[in-house]
């Protein structure tokens, strides 16, 4: 078992290098599917959703190659649909674009339902809706897998979910692009990420238009050519980063950023008082020592991002008074509270809605990751609590932050990773 250790109190300075998104880079490793080519993917993030999906794709026979620390070459002529390992596939939400890759190259898919972290309601109706307005018929067995088939593959259609869905827009756009005939998705999530994976298939030759927007059309091709496409940053590491150095009175330069992706974030810092500086591709945190109080409503982009809520909560326990931080998007997102409560935090849940109530200094403890987002936020708490932190369950935050022991080292933080044996390994050796 795998802990972080960190002694709080120090302020981070000086820069950072922000990797590429996690959440741009799943669903465009899964897009290679569709491609029976060689893909070269630059600024591939190294964390542990992209690694499972890599694994999952070599176990259905792509040919992937390592040419760098953040390049893969991935060659999917020869992968074998219906063929990704369940207990693969159920570690991690992203392996349900196999759903809408497998349809669109095939015209049948079979996947097992995915995991992921807990947020409650996560269901996958809306992209069983935009399956099923392409033509295929969805049906789940008795082992937790999810198949589609149909009589000639995906064909164009029209689509209006019910709600915003990033999950279901990506797959919906999935499946268009080698559809026969013309999609349109309305209704349709806006994500930096849908924007990026849009713009990797049209390099790869598709015809999509709109991303960004709230309509997207697609204009089915018979066949994608391989190209090499570098992943746009992570704007919520980058976000993670901005709120560390807010939290611990520093100032922190973060690069290779896309400053127009962070504005909702660096908005909310200069409410409760940060400094926030903006460049072509960084940006410049520089905190205070007064924090204000604020409040907080999550929605889909370009509003607050859900990703984000966590590490502002943490932010608003120094903040003067009593803030309010409400969840537009998941309805299990406070499960990391009682965790920060261990470490002096005064917040009350109620429903969806979290009150801070501020000025209440933190102190060290011993707390888990819930969540990956909630596990970073244990992190910014630590390094701003007096005393020794020790998280444990990093293997959660480590899924979509790559290295962050070692850029935080960078900026001075006196954090560590150790391994420490689980009970039961420890009970085994003493019985031998």
């Amino acid at each position: 078992m795998d802990k972080i250790i960190i002694n709080g109190g120090t302020p981070l300075r000086g820069s950072v290098e922000i990797s590429g998104m996690k959440n741009a880079a799943m669903p465009i490793i899964y897009a290679c599917v569709m491609v029976e080519d060689k893909c070269v993917i630059e600024n591939v993030p190294n964390v542990r959703d992209v690694s499972l999906s890599l694994d999952i794709l070599r176990s259905m026979g792509a040919r992937i190659k390592t040419l760098g620390r953040n390049t893969v070459e991935i060659d999917c002529t020869d992968i074998r649909q219906g063929a990704a390992p369940s207990e693969l596939a159920r570690k991690i939400r992203g392996s349900y674009y196999l759903l809408g890759a497998e349809f669109s190259r095939f015209g049948k898919a079979h996947v097992a339902y995915p995991g992921g972290c807990d947020f409650g309601g996560r269901p996958i109706d809306q992209h069983i809706k935009g399956f099923e307005c392409l033509g295929g018929t969805v049906a789940s067995d008795s082992s937790g897998n999810i198949e589609i088939i149909s009589e000639g593959g995906p064909v164009g259609s029209s689509i209006f979910f019910d709600f915003v869905t990033v999950g279901a827009t990506i797959n919906v756009m999935l499946a268009a692009v080698l559809a026969e005939g013309t999609t349109v998705i309305e209704n349709a999530a806006r994500e930096p990420h849908i924007v990026d994976l849009a713009n990797f298939l049209n390099t790869c030759g598709a015809k999509i238009s709109g991303a960004g927007t709230d309509v997207i059309k697609i204009k089915g091709v018979n066949r994608l050519h391989g190209c090499t496409y570098a992943i746009i940053p992570d704007m919520i590491e980058a976000g993670t980063y901005m709120v560390a150095a807010a939290a611990t009175g520093g100032c922190v330069k973060l690069t290779n950023v896309i400053p127009k992706h962070l504005e909702s974030v660096s908005a909310k810092l200069e409410e409760v008082g940060a400094v926030v500086d903006e460049f072509d591709d960084a940006v410049i945190v520089t905190g205070r020592e007064q924090v204000r109080k604020a409040n907080i409503k999550t929605h889909p982009y370009p509003g607050f991002p859900t990703d984000m809520q966590p590490q502002m909560a943490v932010l608003l326990c120094l903040a003067g008074g009593v803030s309010y931080v409400s969840e537009g998007v998941y309805e299990k997102r406070f499960r990391y509270v009682e965790e920060l409560t261990k470490m002096g935090a005064v917040i009350k849940v109620d429903g969806r809605t979290a009150v801070i109530e501020g000025g209440k200094p933190l102190h060290g403890a011993e707390v888990m990751a819930t969540d990956l987002r909630g596990g970073v936020s244990m992190v910014i708490a630590g390094l701003i609590a007096e005393g020794t932190t020790e998280i444990t369950e990093i293997r959660l935050i480590e899924r979509g932050y790559d290295d962050i022991v070692g850029k935080l080292r960078s900026l001075g933080a006196d954090i560590k990773k150790i391994s420490v044996p689980d009970r039961d390994e420890t009970v085994i050796k003493k019985a031998n």
